[in-house]
Order: structure tokens, then sequence, then C-alpha cells
């Protein structure tokens, strides 16, 4: 992940007794010369800022009374982002002799007199929320923060806290530290702080953050995964839930053509995107349109032709966008000239920009498998996921510059052993190509990167439903000991492997052998447990329904239209 922005806390991290400390101010220099931004957050009044500062356009915004205004010092610009504090608080707080400081929008005072206010607060009704930081008070509107002061200061300059390390000192400073990528507290801080933060940072004073701002700048770089934010793949075979640190990973999912690959790719994706990650799909096949359900995503291509670079980058300007490109409808010939084109200038952004935090790559063997075509990534901003039915056939530059595997069911065994040889863990090949070949299509394993053995599990339900296109996995079937199995009083019928296996059954037997599984509910039941299409399921069981209330006389067909509307095209189904 690139780092773009640096976030501040003021008060006992970069200046004491409330005057600046000369080494941070040289540093901020220095930082903001490298092209970083710079934001002030703190809890003081922005007029105390200004006696106290100086000139403020030592930095690129300032967000003051712990998040509720929000100043741009070179445009000369400042915004309100809350109420002002109501007149009667005010008075009874003075009427009372408490010594309290108004600002555009907080109110401050001796800690010490917390009860009081707080008795102010609840006598009068009043939608106020208290902060502490350390011998002070600020009472503040409800649902303010320097978290949401900070996201309303980088939204106007475009930038996104995934590119941002905080640092703070105090009781204040926990969201601003959680918003960010990185959040680090100070070691002469409070202890509170520094069991949350990502980082300590060394030393007994505010010189001490100089030293940490020139070297966190010098790789523009995010540093190493952190368990802080964590994508869900699923849970083990002991129910525990199986994640993954959602920064600092090169990610590769292999498997089987059909074995659910976009599946998972789509459940990280939709994460990914819920979390305001800038993520950019290349999508060769159409399967992850259904992510534009989700809030801030575009799905561009399709029908239409595919986006322009000017487009793609102009899109991509806003942190909180994604984007799938969808290039179902190219020849291969033209998906690998816009899949390589578009690799370099999506690279090339990144470098520039820290945008898109995630590129995505569907049937990734097509386009990166010639040798040196690695390169085209940029592997030290560790934000790719390839997504593959042949590992074999990536540029083994991308393979080493992996950091997490993802496999659903693998049956050829030089693909498993290829695995095993690269990201060798506990276990021969042999053991690994049994594994791999037994998974059902709703089990994946996480490979071991540093030792160890793989990592088995049932793979976590989608927030939109899986695009399914032509027939793709009409075929597919399940493993042997979850087939459905059609009973006839004692008499065994059909076993169905797959839902084009289910729609062949139910054209060749009659509606009234079917009874018991209708009513049971058997077949809805099997397609949302096994065949794990939850919208499919839903829909045959509303057809179930309506069979045992007697107003869908012709069951089988209308199963197996459903079926076929879903998994077909308009001209098959015609």
């Amino acid at each position: 992940m690139k780092l773009r922005v640096l976030a501040l806390d003021y008060d006992g991290t970069i200046a004491t007794d409330g005057r600046l400390d000369p080494a941070v101010r040289a540093a901020i220099g220095r930082v903001r010369d490298l092209g970083h931004v710079v934001v002030l957050v703190t809890g003081r009044i922005l007029d105390d800022l200004r006696s106290l500062v100086g000139d403020l356009r030592l930095f690129d915004a300032v967000v003051a009374e712990n998040g509720a205004v929000v100043a741009f010092p070179s445009a000369g610009r400042s915004t309100q982002l809350a109420p002002a504090p109501p007149a009667t608080f005010v008075a009874e707080l003075r009427r009372r002799h408490l010594d309290v400081r108004v600002g555009h929008c907080v109110v401050e005072l001796a800690a010490a007199d917390c009860m009081q206010a707080l008795q102010v607060v609840r006598e009068q009704e009043l939608p106020l929320t208290l902060h502490f930081n350390r011998s002070r008070l600020m009472v503040l509107p409800q649902a303010v923060s320097k978290a949401t002061g900070l996201r309303e200061a980088l939204r106007t300059l475009r930038l996104s806290p995934h590119n941002a390390v905080a640092i703070g000192d105090a009781e204040n400073d926990h969201e601003l530290l959680a918003v960010c990528e990185v959040g680090a507290a100070v070691a002469w801080g409070s202890a509170a702080l520094q069991r949350t933060a990502d980082i300590v940072i060394p030393g007994s004073g505010p010189a001490a953050v100089a030293g940490y701002l020139d070297e966190v700048t010098r790789t523009d770089r995010i540093a190493s995964p952190t368990g802080r934010r964590r994508l869900v793949l699923g849970r083990d075979r002991n129910g525990d839930v199986v994640t993954l640190a959602m920064r600092g990973r090169n990610i590769l999912i292999a498997g089987d053509p059909r074995s659910g690959k976009s599946w998972v790719g789509g459940l990280i994706c939709e994460q990914l995107v819920v979390q305001q990650y800038c993520t950019c799909v290349l999508d060769p096949e159409g399967d992850y349109q259904e992510l534009e359900m989700l809030p801030g995503v575009s799905v561009l291509g399709g029908d239409g032709a595919p986006p322009s670079m000017n487009e793609v980058v102009r899109r991509l300007r806003h942190s909180d966008v994604s984007l799938v490109i969808d290039l179902s409808t190219l020849s291969t010939t033209e998906k690998r000239d816009y899949v390589t084109g578009a690799l370099r200038v999506l690279t090339d952004l990144r470098q520039r920009t820290g945008l898109p935090h995630r590129i995505v790559v569907d049937e990734a063997h097509y386009f990166l498998h010639e040798s040196g075509q690695a390169t085209i990534l940029d592997q030290s901003l560790a934000g790719h996921m390839l997504i593959t039915y042949r590992v074999t056939g990536l540029d083994p530059g991308l393979l080493h510059g992996t950091d997490c595997v993802l496999v659903t069911r693998e049956t050829d065994p030089n693909e498993a052993r290829l695995l095993h040889a690269t990201f060798r863990g506990e276990g021969d090949a042999s053991a690994w190509t049994d594994m791999l070949g037994d998974l059902d299509l709703d089990e994946a394993v996480l490979l071991p990167m540093d030792g160890g053995g793989l990592r088995r599990f049932r793979i976590a339900p989608r927030l939109t439903h899986h695009v399914r296109h032509r027939h793709k996995y009409l075929d597919v079937p399940v493993a042997a000991d979850r087939r459905f199995t059609f009973r006839f009083g004692d008499q065994q019928g059909p076993v169905v492997a797959s839902l084009q296996d289910l729609s062949n059954a139910l054209a060749r037997t009659p509606v009234e052998r079917l009874s018991g599984h209708v009513q049971r509910g058997d077949l809805s039941r099997w397609i949302g447990d096994v065949v794990r299409d939850d919208a499919l399921a839903t829909a045959v069981r509303d057809l179930e329904e309506r069979h045992r209330l007697g107003t869908l006389p012709d069951f089988n067909d209308a199963v197996i239209r459903v079926i076929h509307e879903r998994y077909g095209t308009a001209s098959e189904l015609l």
C-alpha cells in the first residue's frame, strides 16, 4: 500500500506545552517536499492553534475541535461540521462558575469538572458527548470525533484513510488511529492507546516523532500486514473462522475450472468494497457484474465498449469508488491487449496516487503468462489478486511475489505439484494432490506460506449473488457424498450430481412421484446447502410452496425453467 497521508495529533504528540517541536516542524517540511500530505488533527480551537503555531500553511489541512471543524489553510477556508453549542448549556456552566472556553462547536473545560458538565447535559436533555484529553474535557455534539473530521478532510482532498498513517498520544486519539491504515501511538503517551495501536514510536517526547516521520516516508510504502482489518474466508472443520489480513498481501486464487475461484474472488472483493478499499476488477468473463449492488461500485463495458484508459483514470480519482471492467464481449486477442494496457496504466496510477488499493485479474493466465510480465505489476505495493486455473501458465515471477494462496478444488496433479514445490509446508506432494482433489465445491484451502499444513475450510456466503454465464456451472458435479438421490417410496430414483442432472431428472419424472420431496422441501434445501445458490434455492422453495397449495400443477417444468433462466443465455432459452 502506498503512503500518501500523515495525520498528526498536536498536544503531547508533536507539541510540548502547546508549542510545536522544532525538529517536528522541520520534518513536516521534508515530508511535504516528498509529496506527502500532512493533516493536523487536534482537539484545540482553531484560533488557539494560529496563535501557537503561527502559519498553519505548514499543514495541508487542519482538523480542529476534535473533528468538528476542518480548515484548509492555503485556501483560507474552513468548514464547521457540527452545530454550535447550545447557549443554555454554556450559560449554565458559567452560572456554576466553571472555567469554560467555547469554540465553533466545542465547549472545553477541566476534566475535573466532568460530573457537573454531565449533570447539565442530562438536565437539559442535550445530544452532547464528553471526550477526555488528559487534564481537559471537551463537550461536543454526538457522532463527532477526530475520525469523522479526518474523513471529511481527506474526502475533500480526494485521499483515502487507507493510504494514511496516524500518530497520537491520548484518550481522544483512539478513533483517529483506528480510521487510518496504520495507527501509531507514542511511547510517552496513554498506555491504553499503545495497547490498541499497530505500532508504538519509542522515545520520551515529540522530538522522536520527527525521526519516525523521516523513517516512514523513506520507502513511500505502508508496511507489513496487521491483524486489525481482516477478510473473512469461511470456517474450518473445527468451526473456527478463517481470516486473512487485508493489507500487505499479493493474493493468488487457484483451482479447477468451474470450481468456485471467482466466487472466492468476489467474496474478497465484497469485503474490500464494504471497508472502502478502492478496487478495480479486470473481469474477462463477466463474473463480477453483481458487485454493482454494493455502494460505490460501477460496472463498465459488458454489452458496450470497454472504457478508455482516460475514463478509468478519471473514475479512480475518488478513493471510495471501485470499478468492474467487464470484457466478456471482446475476443481473446482484444481482451489480452486491453488487460495488458490497463495493468500498465493501473500500476502507474497506484504508484502515483495510491489508488486503486487492489487490482484484481481473473483468468490471469491469459494475460500474465510470458516471462517478465510480472514487472507489469508493482509487487512491492502488495495490492493485486490473481485468479487462475493454470498456475503453471503464470510468469514464475508472479508466484515468487505472492504472499497468500487460496485453492479451490484442484484435480490436475501438475498444478498441485507446482503449488507444493513453490509454497511448501507440511506433507509431501501426493498428500497435497489428494486433499486438493477431494475438496467440495464450497471448500477451499489456505496454503502455508511459512511452514505448517494446509488449512481446509468451508467458504463463507456472499453478500451479492454470483453471476453465472452460459451454462458455466450447470454441469459442475458435487462430491459423491453430497449428491441428491430421488426416492419414490421404497424405490431409488435418479442420482443427481449437478443442476443439469436435476433438470434432466425432472424432465423424465412424473410430478406425482415427487410429492414426498416437494412436501419436505428437499430440492430447495439441496440447492441451498450443496449447490450454494441461495437465490435459486429461494425461487425453488417458492415453487414447492405453490405446488403444496395446489396453485402450481406443472411443478417440474417450473423448476426446470427457473434453473435455466438463472444459468442459461437468452438464445439458449429460446
